[in-house]
């Protein structure tokens, strides 16, 4: 009997034994596995989860961490238009009834290309005095040479001779002034040549293009104050800025500008500072910059609205800018996020910033070239961080 009481002793000893180690160390351990190693690594105090069905609804966009010229820039705000060098106007000369159009809103037409036919009166008179002028060269010429002729034979003197001469001059120089007024009503080469009244001439494009604007009907009436085609090159286009005089003059030809464009917000565009003005604007205090910009694709149209950042004086040393979207504030200082490789994880990192940039901003420590940094989704990853640490209080002991 007494060694029954000795063995369920034991066993009572050893099960209250089992009961000390609390209940939530084991589930602990019974949570733990490979999968859970690889969340604690990529979950620690910097990270933030985002649970699946959130996800699903929060819109993330990333940007990479860009390196900039130092030094001080202003931003101002400009339109696009044409360069004065790739865009044209044509007008009818005279007054003249449209006859066959050849081009179209949108064509890309090449310098020296028929655009339009046109019918004119006047135009007809020209040919007519061309006709004329060219007749009457004909027999001056004959009768100086007739001229010329009985001079040599001393049967008439030799000053009559010089005044035949001196009609072919004229008649040649009636003959030039009407070559050119029908050169100035768009006749061509050919039709100079062979003085044939045609009823209509051409006009043609002054330069290669595009065919920006066509008023021309066929049928109506050109007026020349109105021009019936506007062609311009698309390829290289202008950006007129007003800057303030004090940046205006610290601005030096050939520094490179950042453009944003309304139209493509969050991409950024090259330009070059290719004329700083003159004069300044007496009402606004503010001086006419010409950025010059590539737009190889067609992109970029004329009216556009933009906005520039354009560096002041010299070139400093690079700089680390983010997009300003991407830093948030935390009661701990500005920090960015970043995606992890696993899906719905963000690192969350402290960050120094720097001077703002127009939609920029200058980050001093905390991220290198290259890096993506969260930009549309940032200010949702930052309210969730707040409400994990408001609720995480109550499990701290």
């Amino acid at each position: 009997m007494k060694t029954l009481n000795l063995l369920l002793a034991s066993l009572i000893l050893l099960a209250g034994c089992k009961r000390e180690t609390p209940p939530h160390e084991d589930e602990h351990a019974h949570a733990e596995g490979p999968g859970e190693e690889a969340h604690d690594e990529h979950e620690g105090e910097a990270a933030v989860r985002i649970a699946p069905e959130m996800l699903r609804d929060l819109r993330v966009t990333t940007a990479p961490v860009e390196t900039r010229p130092g030094g001080e820039s202003v931003t101002v705000l400009g339109e696009l238009t044409f360069s004065e060098d790739a865009y044209a106007e044509v007008a009818s000369p005279i007054s003249a009834r449209v006859g066959s159009v050849a081009v179209t809103t949108g064509q890309q037409v090449k310098e020296g290309q028929r655009l339009v036919d046109l019918q004119s009166p006047e135009l007809g008179r020209a040919r007519a005095d061309l006709q004329a002028a060219q007749a009457r060269v004909t027999t001056a010429r004959q009768a100086a040479e007739r001229k010329r002729t009985l001079a040599e034979e001393r049967i008439v003197a030799q000053k009559e001779a010089q005044a035949a001469e001196a009609e072919v001059a004229a008649a040649e120089a009636e003959v030039s002034a009407a070559q050119a007024r029908l050169v100035s009503l768009g006749a061509g080469r050919e039709e100079l040549s062979t003085g044939q009244a045609a009823p209509s001439f051409t006009l043609r494009a002054p330069i290669a293009g595009t065919v920006i604007e066509r008023s021309a009907r066929t049928g109506q009436m050109a007026d020349p104050s109105e021009p019936l085609f506007r062609i311009g090159n698309l390829s290289s286009l202008w950006l007129i800025v007003h800057a303030f005089e004090r940046d205006a003059v610290r601005m030096q030809p050939g520094a490179e500008a950042r453009v944003l464009f309304a139209a493509f917000p969050g991409r950024e565009f090259s330009a070059r500072v290719g004329y700083i003005g003159q004069r300044v604007d007496v009402a606004s205090r503010t001086i006419a910059v010409r950025l010059e910009l590539d737009n190889p694709d067609g992109l970029l149209r004329p009216g556009m609205s933009a906005s520039a950042s354009i560096p002041l004086g010299g070139a400093g040393a690079a700089i680390i800018t983010v997009p300003a979207t991407s830093l948030q504030r935390l009661e701990n200082g500005w920090v960015v996020f970043l995606p992890t490789p696993k899906k719905g994880v963000f690192e969350r990192r402290e960050v120094g910033r720097g001077r703002t940039l127009g939609d920029e901003v200058e980050v001093l420590s905390g991220l290198k070239a290259g890096e993506q940094v969260v930009v549309e989704g940032a200010f949702l990853l930052k309210a969730e961080v707040e409400k994990s640490s408001g609720g995480g209080e109550a499990h701290e002991h």
